[in-house]
């Protein structure tokens, strides 16, 4: 037996050295200008574990299964955004960039075992059945998240149409976990969103930044200038959770003089080292025609006021923060989440993918966003703000520290109020404010902003 262990260990360590320098192993050292020699010694205790499980463990494992989980803990051990994808998730993933897929409608991660809402998106089942930010999923259905892997938690949420779901949260100031019962859809998530808001002041949402979100950005700006020149525009990016990196080039430069620096990524390989700018060469893909050219010129003018809170994240920080270090809008509304890191897809064949992540994302002044996130110009915070918990990067285990500002990086998290979110009956949990109605008081303190009346910074 123990001759057996060993060949099939010697086996399997000359394996995975062939994949390692099949994966060009070498080749990266080499742009780090050494050669790093393969970790043998590790190799081999990979190797010897892989055969005990083979030989000992309790059931038999496939070999299939023993490699992806390995691989999947190799990347959760990273930091919070780096993740193995193995069929459905990478599938999941391309059809969510195209803004239509199944299930109840919020970003996740996760946090001590168990799995934390980013924030909900709107007009999804989560969202109107109250889920909230930094709530702490501890079981779906009867069956506890703990010991999960993420991957394995949002199959579970994902389903058909029309199929039922319970969910246990536990949620910052309540005493007792709360039950919520969703009906899972097809979550079909209108990128960009835009309405009046009285004559000459306009209004304009982005949910999220989606392959299309540029193209669908203009039509709603032109629809919203057909009845002459704004006086003032508010772009409204809270609870955005971020996206494709080119939406976001392409929707500040809508905004934006020609080649004006959008942001800059910083990472160890060359590739990683860029410049993007207001240019068709960093917001086009595809040779698509120039969608931006169809934006009236005042578009680039007008008075903006740019809304955002601890929901607004990656992409939708790197809009504010291009927007604020232009002086181009006022940033006003509280803190945003601080994720500043890049996440490459690389795919390994199968229809499965690595996301790894590979440099961290900066304003055009130098800023970094990691773990820190935009300050607003203006602090105004929502209704119900002193007691609303918002999960931040800086929360997240493992995250990437701000290599720019040496206190954030040492800081704790703020620590959150614990009394209970109160309705007007007093006992209730607050309902999610719905972004641009006619009760959104951040919204209407931007207006009030752009019409130059006193502003209020607490409802």
């Amino acid at each position: 037996m123990k001759n057996k262990l060993q060949k099939a260990c010697l086996v399997l360590l000359g394996a995975l050295a062939g994949v390692l320098l099949s994966l060009n192993f070498s080749a990266i050292a080499q742009k780090e200008g050494a050669r790093t020699p393969l970790p043998v010694e590790e190799l081999r205790s990979f190797a010897e574990v892989f055969g005990a499980i083979k030989s000992n463990y309790v059931e038999p494992v496939e070999d299939k299964k023993l490699i992806s989980e390995a691989i999947n803990g190799m990347l959760t051990g990273l930091d919070p955004h780096s993740a193995y994808l193995d069929n459905d998730a990478y599938r999941e993933l391309q059809v969510g960039t195209q803004g239509e897929f199944g299930g109840l409608g919020i970003e996740v991660g996760m946090e001590d075992g168990f799995v934390k809402v980013v924030s909900p998106i709107e007009d999804t089942p989560a969202f109107r059945a109250g889920i909230k930010t930094g709530d702490l999923i501890i079981k779906l259905d009867e069956t506890p998240v703990k010991g999960m892997s993420l991957n394995d938690a949002v199959k579970r949420m994902r389903g058909k149409p029309k199929t039922p779901i319970k969910l246990t949260v536990l949620r910052k100031g309540e005493a007792k976990p709360l039950e919520f019962t969703l009906v899972r859809d097809v979550i079909k998530v209108q990128s960009v969103k835009s309405k009046m808001i009285e004559p000459g002041y306009g209004y304009l949402r982005v949910v999220q930044f989606q392959e299309q979100s540029g193209e669908n950005m203009v039509r709603h700006v032109n629809t919203l200038y057909k009845d002459g020149l704004l006086k003032g525009l508010v772009l409204d990016l809270r609870n955005d959770p971020g996206g494709l990196l080119h939406g976001a080039v392409g929707i500040s430069a809508a905004f934006l003089p020609a080649k004006a620096t959008v942001v800059t990524t910083d990472g160890r390989t060359e590739d990683a080292k860029r410049k993007y700018l207001a240019s068709t060469d960093d917001y086009l893909r595809g040779g698509r025609d120039d969608y931006l050219k169809n934006l009236p010129a005042a578009i680039k003018t007008v008075p903006m006021v740019v809304l955002v809170n601890g929901g607004s994240a990656s992409a939708s920080e790197i809009v504010a923060g291009a927007l604020q270090d232009h002086k181009r809008a006022l940033i006003m509304g509280t803190q945003t989440f601080g994720k500043g890191s890049v996440q490459t897809i690389m795919p390994l064949g199968n229809n499965t993918a690595i996301k790894l992540t590979t440099a961290r994302y900066y304003t055009p002044s130098g800023r970094s966003i990691q773990a820190k996130g935009i300050t607003p110009d203006i602090v105004v915070e929502e209704p119900g703000g002193e007691s609303r918990a918002f999960l931040r990067e800086a929360d997240l285990d493992k995250h990437l520290t701000n290599d720019k500002d040496k206190a954030a990086a040492k800081a704790k998290p703020a620590a959150q109020p614990n009394g209970k979110p109160k309705g007007e009956n007093g006992d209730e949990p607050r309902k999610p404010i719905e972004f641009g109605s006619d009760k959104d008081f951040q919204l209407s303190q931007a207006i009030n902003m752009l019409k130059g009346v006193h502003i209020i910074q607490k409802n």
